[in-house]
């Protein structure tokens, strides 16, 4: 189904004469609604394998975007024009039919007659998000017959050892456990306890914060990042690419984005993402975009000749990615179709080196989650052969991240890995996002010929790890959530100091002091702080309320009893107001920001000289 989306002031039509033999019965040939979003939608070919399937995805994402700009009429207005390859008139009326019974229960919904020539007025808001366009897939088909498998189990692992089964069918079994409130709501959420949610507050806060926006001219879960949400954005991946390549010695590599499906392996790979990828033909060749980097990556490791006196072997890649999620389930920075991932890949010789490297990876990644300052819970999915025989090296990573986890027992593998684990993170909403991942693979080396020379001369396949910290965008949206909750929880709102994209300004309180505050904040820059200067004409008062309605961790408010005593009067977002010395202050900042990245301002350092983006 493809929808152009429009958000309008009105619009009216006059409905003219038959287009097809039978058209849909109507009582009014004129209608006209006023403040809508109107809905034009080409029912296609592909959609007649699933009506029922298709018509909710296409209520998800009208409803998604309805949601967005704050839209309660929704006018559904049937317009063969956007496709070249139809549906029968009478599927397409049963499809739409099938897409408004959809919509009913969550706004008001108008629809134009299916069938007949007509005229029409609509008058466009003209804002960025009043016009878009959707495609939409039909869900892939399950097979008539399933296999019957064993269900997995389940069970809190706690730090001490102490083990707790829990049945995700019965909540009474998990609901009043005394662990984490995070754990406990990433469970409620796997036995689909989960409430009526809206949006999560991090898309309200990305643009107020005029940190990431959507693109209107791109497809749907593609982003512009503002200059301060780019800062934020090269921070964290900056921080990953230390993680991997400073502390853990790992090489760094590129690989292209676009691959060949006419080859073997990776028509392999498409395979499991069928639907989801994103393809395109160039010279009578199809190519597909690449949905993770183990595209490029396992091709380079299958030409290298790798010695077991190199193992483990990491490489890392900062790989740009795209899935074709269904436009319904995007939702702002939590899930898109185009983002950037972190991966490190470890190639180990047999399985102990593997279950060091894991315990290493977990190590480093607990690190990098706690320097984000956010909520999470853990989950384990493992065989539960594999579990039982290494159940005490389970319980010395719980002793690193010192937290309980959720234990999933596979009663055979069904993938390539034999075990994994997830950090999640649960938003303001209550819902999870999952963040770090690792991975024990111990089929994929074999299956791509990705092998080492052993002591014995021979070739051997790798045990591979699989790992990434999640990908940046995702991150960004947690961090804001985090700060969602903080403030529902009646704490302060803000960024970790060394994400905030200002983490210094200067206000002076009359122009007189603007050269001494251009002094300051060129003293604080020097030490690699990201500090500005409100030369603005406005009130002190208002410039204090502008920079906490920003977030800025430390404000700095310059007048005459400041230099001529040289101790600065600095409030500290949620702590007050304090004397420093400029070189205490200094030293203060660069302590809290210690070995964390250090981005340059990408912004003039005088607010009066900054474009205003939202």
């Amino acid at each position: 189904m493809r929808i152009l989306l429009i958000h309008a002031d009105f619009i009216e039509y006059t409905a003219l004469e038959p287009a097809i033999k039978e058209p849909e019965p109507i009582d009014n040939k004129s209608e006209r609604f006023e403040e809508c979003l109107v809905a034009f939608c080409s029912i296609e070919k592909i959609d007649e394998e699933d009506p029922k399937g298709v018509a909710e995805l296409a209520a998800q994402s009208i409803m998604e975007h309805a949601n967005m700009i704050g839209v309660k009429t929704i006018v559904l207005y049937p317009y063969a024009h956007l496709s070249s390859n139809l549906a029968s008139p009478r599927m397409a009326m049963d499809i739409l039919k099938e897409l408004k019974n959809s919509l009913k229960p969550l706004a008001n919904v108008k629809s134009a007659p299916f069938g007949w020539y007509k005229s029409f007025i609509i008058k466009c808001k003209g804002h960025p998000l009043s016009e878009l366009s959707r495609t939409i897939l039909p869900p892939e088909k399950k097979e008539k017959k399933e296999e019957k498998t064993t269900p997995s189990k389940f069970l809190i692992l706690m730090p001490d050892g102490k083990e707790i089964p829990i049945d995700l069918s019965r909540p009474e079994s998990f609901l009043n456990l005394n662990i984490e409130p995070s754990l406990i709501q990433l469970i409620k959420n796997e036995a689909g306890l989960k409430e009526e949610r809206g949006p999560p507050i991090h898309i309200k806060l990305m643009k107020r914060l005029e940190l990431v926006d959507y693109e209107p001219a791109s497809d749907v879960g593609h982003f512009r990042f503002y200059p301060k949400g780019l800062m934020i954005k090269e921070s964290l991946e900056a921080f990953a690419t230390e993680l991997a390549v400073k502390e853990l010695k790992a090489l760094k590599i590129e690989t292209p984005m676009l691959y060949r499906l006419d080859e073997p392996d990776i028509a392999e790979q498409a395979a499991k993402f069928r639907e989801r990828d994103y393809r395109l033909k160039i010279d009578n060749r199809e190519f597909t975009l690449r949905f993770a980097g183990d595209f490029g990556l396992f091709r380079m490791m299958k030409d290298a000749i790798m010695s077991y006196k190199q193992l483990p072997i990491r490489v890392y890649e900062l790989s740009h990615s795209f899935r074709l999620e269904q436009s319904g389930e995007c939702v702002g920075l939590k899930r898109l179709r185009a983002f950037t991932m972190p991966d490190i890949h470890c190639f180990c010789a047999n399985l102990n080196q593997g279950l060091s490297e894991y315990k290493l990876l977990f190590e480093k990644y607990t690190m990098l989650t706690n320097a984000m300052e956010i909520d999470y819970a853990i989950a384990f999915r493992v065989v539960e052969e594999f579990y039982e025989k290494n159940k005490e090296w389970f319980l010395s990573l719980l002793k690193i991240v010192n937290k309980s986890a959720l234990i999933e027992l596979l009663p055979e593998m069904k993938h390539y890995w034999i075990l994994k684990h997830e950090y999640q993170a649960i938003d303001s909403i209550g819902g999870n996002l999952q963040l770090v991942t690792v991975q024990l693979d111990v089929e994929d080396a074999t299956r791509y010929g990705i092998m080492y020379i052993d002591e014995d001369g021979q070739k051997k396949g790798c045990i591979i790890l699989h790992s990434s910290m999640g990908s940046i965008e995702r991150w960004m949206g947690i961090v804001l959530e985090q700060a969602a909750k903080n403030q529902m929880s009646g704490r302060t709102p803000k960024l970790p100091l060394w994400l905030s994209p200002i983490q210094v300004r200067v206000i002076p309180v009359s122009s007189n002091y603007l050269d001494k505050a251009m002094e300051i904040a060129s003293k604080i820059s020097q030490s690699f702080i990201r500090v500005d200067v409100d030369d603005r004409d406005e009130s002190v008062p208002r410039k204090i309320r502008d920079a906490e309605m920003e977030w800025i961790p430390y404000i700095i408010v310059l007048g005459e009893k400041e230099v001529n005593s040289g101790e600065l009067s600095v409030r500290i977002r949620g702590e007050g107001i304090f004397k420093r010395t400029l070189d205490s202050l200094i030293s203060e900042i660069s302590e809290k920001l210690s070995s964390k990245p250090r981005i340059p301002l990408c912004l003039p350092m005088l607010l009066s000289m900054r474009p205003k983006f939202a």
